[in-house]
């Protein structure tokens, strides 16, 4: 890659905005250098959209102008620029993706703040994410805009078809998003970005290290006619760090842009394959375990132009899960593997439209979820064979539909913002049948540097597939589960001056109905229940500098230092939890980028963590008694030489071979050395 592209910091000088969408927050927490802006040039619909405007444009649609230095999108139905952005966001950039220690999704979404990554394996082969305190099934993940989360269970979240090198941005909402998103939005969303049109490059990877690790990646972005299309294809494999660890993995995405007058369509495809030993993944009664996935995912969007924005897209995404107890050697009363085929199509349709008082968005969502499976769902009638499998059927099936309607108002007044929308979804599911989810988000401009903001939403999440139905040696679901609900209340600042960056935040959720897995003394077997209440209250601050100009220090680039705090107020009161209570307590995230020479740096990435809650170890074949989870220190470090179209560059996971268990008696891999080369070219020019 050429220099000036690794070495880019993260503010890019706006030149028009593009008619090309692909997120819904779509530049959300870009620095953009600009002059005046008009915010009737910002429109966007879920899933995303902007809106170009005259240059010769200087006024709002408030009547009023802003002189900005920064531009920020929020993540609500409409967009907002800096001065009335009303909610937490966190993007990373494609600079940073480039500077940061992290071979993978999880690696990367790892040193953020309020994000816990919980593994059982090496580079993200099963990664859950959470957020706030939530679970690994209140993220809502999306791969631009389009929602890709698995109804089987949430530890399916990030199979997605992308690797690091596809990615242009990530954006990730802190705080519920149910009435701009639907259902599972309950705790944050992550919203996946790849390469953009126009911006035509073609690169390669290759790496390799220590456990017979082997990674290779390609990424081609080019233009035939009008139309773009984006290619890529990505695999690594590994002989493990221990035994039953190793993995492969492969994906394969294209994305094209299609023109058509004054609108466009977006069409994304992708497939992606894993297959890993899950050493004691979920049982330490049997290490052997094994699991295999496949997906297949499309979508398709039309993207209007006009002043009155009206946006459908559909897609569809099929799961395919197999996992086996017992690898090898499989005891005479183990009866077979477990099979899952689940199938999730789903269509919306969004419109906006923008006036001298605000903006008003309208939208309805509409997703089919449905499984087969050998131990989910309700018994068939007649059995089906399992695709790909000799001799195994499926004998279970479980479907669920959910309609939702959801609007947001804008309004703009002077220093002074104000976003409120509803969600009114409907689903058998629900106790009543249907339930309204309203919110409402503020923001006041204090001044050119300081803004406060507040937000109140109420939210909610579907049990999952297996939260209903799975039952094991080791766990037993519940088809009775009600959904969760939460009400989430938060209050901060956030300010931005010269090539400085704070922002602090204090937010307090409470849920009623909140699923676990929980064991009670005596208990053979984990069980999914409503818990009554757990109140969950936090705190976040951070502080970030970007030496832009390379004033001063030549040699220093950026540094940040975040910090997070949660505590809950739901003891266990008797039983384990698997899941609901052990959030990190505490985390501390330091970064820190350095130029040793002009084409060479280093960059660090170190998290402190404790986690609350704590796990029963597993030893001669008998559970012990419950101890706490320990502290842990993790540093993640990137050494680098950039020549013209080439990047050599060294990193080293775990730099203190930190003992770390994420989940109850799995042992993560500790430190992890490995090596590469990168290739890019930029055909724009």
């Amino acid at each position: 890659m050429e220099n000036q592209q690794l070495n880019k910091p993260s503010v890019v000088r706006f030149r028009r905005w593009t008619r090309r969408s692909y997120a819904v927050f779509n530049s959300i927490g870009r620095n953009i250098a600009i002059g005046v802006l008009s915010l009737s040039c910002s429109i966007l619909v879920l899933p995303g959209h902007s809106q170009e405007q005259p240059d010769s444009s200087r006024t709002s649609a408030t009547g009023r102008e802003i002189d900005l230095g920064e531009v920020v999108v929020s993540a609500q139905r409409t967009p907002m620029v800096q001065s009335q952005l009303m909610r937490t966001v966190q993007v990373i950039t494609r600079a940073e993706i480039e500077q940061a220690p992290a071979t993978d999704l999880a690696g990367l979404l790892e040193h953020l703040r309020g994000v816990d990554i919980r593994q059982r394996g090496a580079f993200g082969m099963q990664a859950d994410i959470s957020i706030r305190g939530g679970t690994f099934d209140q993220t809502l993940i999306l791969l631009n805009g389009v929602n890709i989360s698995d109804p089987q269970t949430g530890h399916h979240n990030l199979n997605i078809p992308v690797d690091l090198s596809s990615i242009q941005r990530i954006e990730v909402l802190q705080g519920p998003g149910a009435r701009v998103f639907g259902p599972n939005a309950f705790n944050g969303v992550v919203n996946i970005i790849t390469g953009e049109p126009g911006n035509r490059s073609i690169s390669a990877s290759l790496a390799g290290g220590e456990y017979g690790l082997l990674q290779a990646s390609g990424n081609i972005s080019v233009n035939t006619g009008k139309l773009f299309h984006q290619l890529a294809i990505s695999g690594n494999r590994s002989d493990g760090y221990t035994g039953n660890t190793d993995f492969r993995n492969l994906n394969l995405y294209y994305r094209g842009n299609i023109p058509a007058g004054r609108a466009s369509f977006d069409l994304q495809s992708g497939y992606t394959f894993r297959a890993f030993g899950a050493n004691s993944f979920y049982t330490p009664r049997f290490p052997d375990q094994f699991e295999e996935t496949r997906s297949e995912f499309i979508s398709l969007k039309y993207l209007s132009h006009a002043k009155i924005n009206l946006n459908p897209v559909i897609y569809w995404r099929r799961h395919h899960d197999r996992f086996e107890l017992f690898r090898n050697d499989a005891p005479e009363w183990y009866t077979g593997h477990n099979y899952h085929l689940t199938d999730v199509a789903g269509g919306s349709l969004n419109w906006m439209i923008s006036s001298k008082k605000g903006k008003t968005s309208l939208g309805a969502d509409y997703r089919y979820e449905h499984i087969y499976s050998n131990v989910l769902g309700n018994l068939m009638e007649s059995t089906k064979p399992v695709p790909g499998e000799d001799d195994a059927l499926f004998t279970r099936e479980y479907t669920r539909e959910g309609f939702s309607l959801m609007a947001e108002q804008a309004f703009y007044l002077n220093a002074f913002s104000v976003s409120a929308g509803l969600l009114a979804h409907i689903n058998k599911s629900l106790p009543e049948g249907i339930s309204l989810y309203p919110g409402i988000d503020l923001g006041w401009q204090l001044n050119t540097a300081l803004r406060w903001y507040a937000t109140a939403n109420r939210t909610l999440r579907l049990p999952t597939f297996t939260d209903l139905f799975y039952a094991g040696p080791t766990n037993l679901g519940n088809p009775e589960l009600k959904p969760e609900e939460a009400v989430s209340l938060e209050s901060g600042f956030r300010s931005s001056f010269g090539i400085f960056t704070a922002e602090a935040a204090v937010y307090h959720r409470r849920g009623k109905n909140m699923i676990d897995w929980v064991k009670f003394p005596g208990d053979e077997k984990w069980k999914s229940l409503n818990l009554t209440r757990v109140d969950i209250t936090g705190v976040e601050a951070g502080f970030g500098v970007v030496n832009k100009q390379k004033k001063g220090c030549k040699f220093f680039r950026n540094a940040s230092v975040h910090y997070t705090w949660i505590e809950a107020d739901k003891k266990s009161d008797g039983f384990a939890s698997l899941y609901v209570l052990d959030h990190l307590r505490h985390k501390l995230d330091l970064k820190l980028g350095l130029l040793v020479t002009l084409n060479s740096g280093i960059d660090w990435a170190v998290s402190w963590q404790d986690r609350a809650g704590g796990y029963q170890p597993f030893a001669d074949g008998a559970f012990t008694d419950e101890i706490s989870y320990k502290p842990v220190l993790l540093a993640d470090v990137n050494v680098y030489y950039n020549f013209r179209l080439f990047r050599l560059f060294g990193e080293v996971t775990n730099l203190f071979d930190t003992e770390v268990i994420d989940h109850a008696n799995v042992l993560l891999q500790g430190r992890w050395i490995r090596a590469g080369i990168k290739f890019h070219m930029n055909l724009n020019r």
